[in-house]
Order: C-alpha cells, then structure tokens, then sequence
C-alpha cells in the first residue's frame, strides 16, 4: 500500500510540471527543507561496551568502530583484532565481528627463544635436581633427601633437600625402617628384604627360596645341587638384606660364570629336563647377582659363556632403550622391560644378556611345542642365549625385545624360526609362541618376542619322503655296487701281477666302502633300538670317514712319487694309522661330545649339524687332495719339459693323477649334493644324491678294472682257463704269479688306461 500510495504522489507531481525542491532521497540521505544530506550512521546508532575503556559503535560490535561515509558506513576492527576471514573491515551485514590475534602462534618469536632457568642458576641447591619447564622449572630431591614438607616437588623458595628420616614420610624404603647416618639417612631393610648395598634404594624382597633343591637334585643331578647350593649362600649371607661389606662386588658373579662352564663342559645336560631346571637357576641367580655389581657395565668371555650386563643406580625410573652383545647375539631392549612400574622402581636394576658356547647341542633334539608339519624337522641354527633383568612381570611385555643371532650354519633360501625355551611344556621343549622372525637372511635372523626367557633361532629342515622310486633305486644300486666291489677286493688282493702301494690303497677302500654299503642297506632304518640304532650310525660314520681318508693317501702316493724322485715306498703302518686309525680317533672324539649325536628318529645315521663331524674331514681331506693334485701336475709339466725326461714313467704317473681324480670327484661330488638337502625342493637332488650314493662301488669296478689293461688280461686269462679243458694247475700259477711277460713297471704300479 505505502509503495503504491508512492508512485501516486510521483505521477502527481510529474503531472504538475517542475518544482524547486526534492521531496524524497536515495538509501543513506534524509530530506532536510527540499535537500538530501548525508545520514551519520554511526552516531545514530549509539555507543556499544567492547569490554575496554572506551566506548566505540554498537551496530559493529565489540572491539570494533563504525566508519562514516558518504551515503553508507563500514565497521574497523581494532588494532590487534580481526574478524575470521581475517580482514580489518567488514559490514555488518555479513555476520562478522571482531575477535584477538594470536601474535605468539602467529609469530613464535617475537619474545625470543626459551630459556632454561636451570641452566642460568642452581635454584634448587645441591642435593636435587632441576628440570626446565616452559617460562619455569621445577626442582626433585634426589634419592635419599627431601625437604621436611614431603612434598615431591618445590620451587627454591621451599628448599633446600635435606637427608634425615623425613625422606620416607611416603615410605620409601618399603619393607625397611629408614635410618639417619652420618653420610645421611638409609634404608635398613627386615628380614627377608634386601637393597643389594644400594643404602638409599627401596628394599625387596629376597627370594632365597628359588634356590631350594625340590627335584632331588643331589641325586640325579649332583652339579645342579652345588650349583644351587652356591648360590643360596650368596643369598642368605647378606645380613639384613645388605650385601656384606667386604665382599667384592664382582666375585659372586665370576663364581658363578666358572660353574656354568664347568657344568657346560662336562656335558651332564643330557635331557630337556636337566636343561630346564639349569635355565631356571641361571635365570634366578642373573637377578639375584646383576644389582650387586657397582660399576657397569660388565663384560666377560669365558670358555663357555659369553656375558653382557649392565647395572643401574639412579633416582628415577631410567627410559630410552640400550644395546646389549655377545659375539653372535645382539640384544635392544626398552629399559622401562628392565625396571617395571616406575611407581616401584627401588632405585636399581640390571640386564644381562648371556649366550652359551655348546648348549644349543644339547638341546637340538626337543621341539615337542612346535607345530608338527609333514615332511619338517629342526636344526638348532644359532647360540642359545638368556635375557634376564630385575623387573618380575615379563610375561607379556608392551614393548617387545628384538634379538639378532647369526647362524651357525648358512643356506640359501632356508626357512628360519625365532623360538624360546618353555619349561612349562612337559619336561622342557622349545616353543615360537610369542616370538616372530622379523628379518631373516641365511647369515642372520632377527627376532621379536614379547617375554622373556631363553631364546635361540631354528632352522626347518624338509625331508624329502622316501618314495617307492628311491628305496628302488637304492636297493638295486647298493645291491650291484656290493658284488662290483667284492670283484675289486678279490682282483686287488689275489691277482699279484697288479699289487703295489696304490693297489694296496684301493684294497682298502673297496673294503671301507663294502662294509658301509653293506650296513647302510640293512640296517639305515633300524630305529627301534637306539643302542643299535646308535652302532650302526656309528660304524657307517667311521667306514665313510675310513673311505675318504684311503682316498687321500692315494693323493699322498701321487705327491710323493712326483716329488721324492718316484719314491713309491710308503710304510704299512702309516697308512694303517691314516686310514683307520684317523677316523677312529674323530669317532670316538665325536661320541665323546655328543653321543646323542648318533642316530635319528627315522635314521640311524648322524643327527642335524652333528653331520659336520662327517662333512667337515671330509671337506678337509678334499681339499688336500685337490692341492697334492694341483702340485703333482704341476711338477709333472716341468719333468715333461726337462730335457732327458723318463716318459714311460711320467706317463704312468700322469695317468694315475687323472683316474685319482676322477675318483676324488665321484666320491666327493656325492656328498656334496648330499649337503643341499634342507629345503622342501630338493626331490631332483634326492635322485641325484642316491644315485652317486648308491653306485660308487660300480664306478670304482670300472675305473680301477674295467678301465685297466693288464686287470682286463688277467680277467681273460681267468675266463679263458676256466672254459678251456683242465690242465695242471695252470690257472692257479698264473693266477697266482700273473703273466710271465708282464712289464716290471706294470708290476709297480698297475697301469690304468682311461
């Protein structure tokens, strides 16, 4: 209505011709007699509180003023004022008002940097410490001071620490009554409770009864029963939980390293349960001793042990994490796993981390918590190690321990696993539960394991099943290398036209070869007996061994014709003493060692790396032979060159070097696919392996025989007397004494032709 009553009166006017005035304005202006002027906005609008001492305009809002312009107005912020699109100006219209700026985030520094107070001036005197806080510091009484509030924290003007028993108003000193000295006050521990010496550290308890004998160990384990005896005397001899004065610090410790040796050499931990009750002391006894050790960090090698410990003596709850390492063990762990709840923490803890020099032999037979899987079994592929601190509950730690082993034997494209010893299955067995390999490579495995305990790494082993295919082969083969190398005892034994030093060699080891042929295919898998079980494994160690080292003597006889100016004598009891009596002293040093070494649950033959007391001579002796080998052809291309060479001679010997090498080559390549039979994909190397295996004697028969012109001439002569008419003992003649025109040189050496 009013726009239309508007228009109206415009059309009225408009009909009456010009008038001298305006009779109405744009937004912004009043009509004032016939003019517009400006209308002042902000001073219509009245005053607003902002919250300062002055007053500024209402419509903008506080800690804004309102700016007058022609026809209209804007609203300013006040310095140090914005609106949150950070512009200065804004209209009201829009919403906005005006709010403080943050000057110290927008620019951090305007005032300068921080400064640490306490590094200015020691506030709080000199029994506490100072810690620097933004624009402030608080200062903490050390251990064993306190200012006579009880208060935990103060500024300077509440000090200084001061010692006396108002140090224990929040008894600090626990299970102890807190005593004032003349170097301060102390903690005097009761009965059963114990500050290791540590004078101003809370007092714990002293749990003697870890060292009880409760599995009637002076009978079925007597160094166990001293062992602990020696160790519950280190406990009980602390008079009122103190560690006596006069006793050094660093004694109970390096007594006890030398009886694990001892225990470790004298190789009584035949059992898992014997290994389970000597953990658990060396677990104990690393508590009880580590805090007494004053000035760490301690580190000791022995001949069984490797130690690494490190004792802590300060007023708070240490943080951070710190390294621990033996030679082939490395240790990071959270020191908060050390100490525990910092709210108990009594002022001292220790780690150690120990590894042992043989003890993963003794344990390389107790997987029963493992997952059994088909075809797998283990090989304890590192040194065992024991990680033991002060804190009770490791259980379950929130922060996990890694430990880094190197392997003791390295195969490509080996599965590892990170495992600890659990004395709560059955008599003791190692377990992964809890442990994850993180890292592995075939020269280390690292590990993370959320308790503690003692641990080690396992490295799986895939048995290739013994199919119809391989029994077949092994049978057949075994079987014709037995009647080849019957033929080669026989021909080297009664045929003398042949005989000589180096038929005499390969008399006996056709001979070692046939005995272990012969056992290996009766009784391989006779494990119902283990005594027996054990013997055989034993005798096939020693006759392989035998092998090897008759072998080596031909290389020995090769070097020795060359070099001694063809001097072809060799004692007989020198190669009796090398090739018998070697391997028997390596066998009976190995049964020695390890008698558990012998025989397997599914083999009679040696167990897991026990294998390198066979494979590490046998490697040895090849490598001899490869250097006699290496020298002999050598200094035979020099005769060769010489000017007045003996060449019948040197091509003797240069055909003895090759059919020597050609035998080094199949009885050791035989082995050596032997050795690849670690992993899940080995069938083709399976095959490989039991056809070498199996048909070395063949091989022999036809190097050393078939291969031979004068043996061929005599199994001629044999057949063509046994087929012609009887005459006159003319077979047992010249069986005997051979051919009549046979070559002298012949007769020394028995020639070969390859």
């Amino acid at each position: 209505m009013l726009e239309w009553r508007k228009l109206l009166l415009l059309g009225l006017f408009l009909s009456l011709g010009p008038v001298s005035s305006v009779s109405e304005c744009e937004p912004g202006y009043f009509l004032d007699e016939g003019e517009c002027l400006d209308f002042e906005e902000c001073e219509e609008q009245g005053d607003y509180p902002t919250g300062d001492d002055d007053k500024k305009t209402g419509i903008c809002g506080p800690f804004a003023n309102c700016i007058n312009t022609i026809g209209s107005f804007y609203c300013r912020c006040n310095p140090g004022f914005q609106t949150i699109l950070k512009s200065a100006n804004f209209t009201p219209g829009a919403s906005l008002s005006c709010q403080d700026i943050n000057e110290c985030m927008k620019k951090n520094t305007i005032c300068g940097p921080d400064k640490d107070k306490c590094v200015e001036e020691n506030f709080c005197g000199p029994n506490a410490a100072c810690v620097n806080m933004p624009g402030s510091y608080r200062c903490t009484c050390n251990a064993g001071y306190a200012i006579k509030s009880g208060a935990l924290n103060f500024n300077s003007t509440e000090g200084p620490c001061e010692a006396g028993c108002w140090t224990d108003i929040n008894n600090y000193c626990g299970n102890g009554t807190c005593q004032t000295g003349v170097n301060g006050p102390y903690c005097q521990c009761h009965a059963g409770f114990t500050n290791y010496g540590h004078k101003a550290a809370r007092c714990t308890a002293l749990q003697c009864d870890v060292f009880k004998d409760t599995d009637d160990l002076e009978k079925n384990f007597p160094m166990a029963s001293d062992l602990l005896t020696q160790l519950r005397r280190i406990c009980v001899n602390m008079p009122n939980g103190e560690a006596p004065e006069n006793m050094d610090d660093q004694e109970p410790l390096l007594n006890f390293l030398r009886i694990i040796d001892h225990v470790l050499a004298a190789g009584v931990l035949n059992d898992n349960k014997k290994v389970s009750i000597f953990l658990d002391m060396v677990e104990s006894a690393l508590k009880l001793i580590g805090p007494l050790i004053k000035a760490p960090p301690m580190r000791r090698v022995g001949v069984y042990t490797e130690l690494d410990l490190f004792s802590y003596k300060t007023p708070t709850s240490p943080r951070g994490f710190q390294v621990f390492r033996t030679n082939s063990v490395t240790l990071v762990i959270h020191l908060e796993t050390v100490t525990g709840d910092p709210s108990k923490y009594p002022g001292f803890a220790s780690v150690a981390l120990l590894s042992y020099a043989n003890l993963d032999s003794f344990t390389h037979d107790f997987y029963g918590a493992m997952d059994p899987q088909a075809n797998r079994s283990f090989l304890v592929n590192s040194k065992v190690a024991t990680v033991s601190v002060t804190n009770p509950n490791t259980t379950f730690l929130e922060k996990p321990v890694v430990l880094r082993f190197d392997h003791l034997v390295q195969v490509n494209d080996s599965h590892h696993i990170c495992v600890f010893w659990d004395t709560s299955h059955g008599d003791g067995s190692w377990s992964s539960h809890g442990c994850t390999a993180v890292a592995s490579n075939s020269e280390t495995t690292v590990c993370s394991c959320n308790h503690l305990s003692t641990f080690a790494v396992l490295m799986a082993l895939y048995d290739v099943e013994a199919t119809f295919e391989l029994r077949l082969v092994t049978t057949l083969g075994l079987s014709l290398s037995l009647v080849c190398l019957l033929i080669c005892i026989l021909t080297f034994w009664l045929v003398r036209s042949i005989q000589s030093t180096r038929t005499s060699i390969h008399l006996h080891l056709c001979i070692c070869l046939f005995v272990a042929a012969f056992v290996f295919l009766v009784g391989i898998s006779r494990t119902e007996n283990q005594s027996v079980c054990a013997t055989i494994a034993g005798l096939l160690h020693f006759f392989f061994l035998a092998a090897f080292c008759w072998m080596c003597l031909e290389g020995v006889q090769l070097f020795r014709m060359v070099i001694l100016v063809f001097n072809t004598n060799f004692p007989t009891s020198y190669m009796m003493a090398g090739g018998y009596g070697v391997p028997a002293v390596i066998v009976a040093i190995s049964a020695l060692v390890n008698s558990k070494g012998y025989g397997t649950p599914k083999y009679c033959w040696l167990d897991g790396k026990f294998i390198w007391s066979f494979l590490g001579p046998a490697c040895v002796i090849i490598a001899m032979n490869i250097f006699f080998f290496v020298i002999t052809v050598w200094k035979l291309a020099q005769k060769f060159s010489s000017l007045n060479p003996d060449l019948n001679t040197l091509q003797k010997i240069k055909t003895f070097t090759v059919t020597a090498a050609a035998q080094l080559c199949v009885l050791g390549t035989t082995w050596i696919f032997g050795c690849f039979q670690f992993d899940e994909s080995t069938v083709v190397m399976s095959y490989i392996f039991t056809f070498f295996a199996s048909l070395q004697g063949v091989m022999l028969f036809v190097m050393h025989c078939l291969f031979s012109k004068q043996v061929r001439d005599e199994y001629r002569n044999f057949l063509t007397r046994f087929n012609a008419p009887p005459k006159k003992n003319s077979f047992d003649v010249n069986l005997l004494t051979g051919k009549q025109n046979a070559s002298r040189s012949s007769q020394d050496t028995g020639e070969s032709h390859i």
